[in-house]
């Protein structure tokens, strides 16, 4: 094991480190906090749902969203939208058997910029650490948008057989995976076995950072 001393910045000290290598070069960590704990620290995560069921679709979506998000960011240096978590609850299903699955779609630079259906609450759009949105997003509900290319990210789920209870839920790791650069956005959609039976609760989380983008 072969080692080397460097000096390091941290949030409260200088101070010299002992970096451990292993024989073909990889460097030795281990993570102290749990995965996002830092982004969401600074202030930089936030979340946005709806609270009123919408029916879900039963072919693969276009130009109707059930949730919209749009990062108003200036194109010269803004924030891009780190897209985390995508998820969807379905609170009513039909009296039978029956799956659902979430699509995304992201809007490039240059999408016109929808209405703002969600004012920042602590029920529709807040941060990770409690406090209220006060950055540049807009969330509309069922916005008609441009098809940019919709494609699933979750694998299906099977909803309640009886249509009584509700319970049935989604929850698509994205984990950046997925990105909405300045002027841009996504929107999210729910494609169920029984449309006009089926109804659910969406939303997205997302961190806000400036990144050196190719567009």
């Amino acid at each position: 094991m072969d080692g080397t001393l460097v000096d390091a910045l941290t949030r409260t000290s200088h101070r010299s480190l002992h970096l451990d290598l292993n024989d073909i070069g990889d460097l030795q960590v281990a993570q102290g906090l749990p995965p996002c704990t830092e982004m969401a620290r600074r202030g930089h995560g936030w979340r946005v749902t709806t609270t009123t069921a919408a029916a879900s679709l039963v072919v693969r979506p276009d130009t109707v969203a059930l949730l919209t998000l749009w990062n108003g960011e200036g194109t010269g240096g803004g924030k891009s939208y780190i897209i985390d978590r995508i998820f969807a609850h379905m609170l009513v299903s039909d009296n039978a058997q029956g799956r659902f699955l979430l699509w995304a779609c992201i809007h490039p630079q240059g999408m016109t910029k929808p209405t703002a259906d969600l004012a920042p609450s602590a029920t529709n759009l807040t941060g990770l650490t409690g406090r209220l949105y006060s950055g540049m997003a807009v969330a509309d509900i069922d916005a008609t948008v441009v098809d940019n290319g919709w494609y699933p990210v979750s694998s299906s789920v099977d909803y309640e057989p009886t249509g009584v209870l509700p319970g049935a839920g989604i929850v698509a790791k994205i984990e950046g995976r997925l990105i909405v650069p300045p002027q841009g956005g996504i929107s999210i959609q729910v494609v169920a076995s029984d449309p006009d039976e089926s109804t659910s609760c969406v939303g997205i989380s997302w961190y806000e950072e400036k990144l050196n983008l190719v567009l």
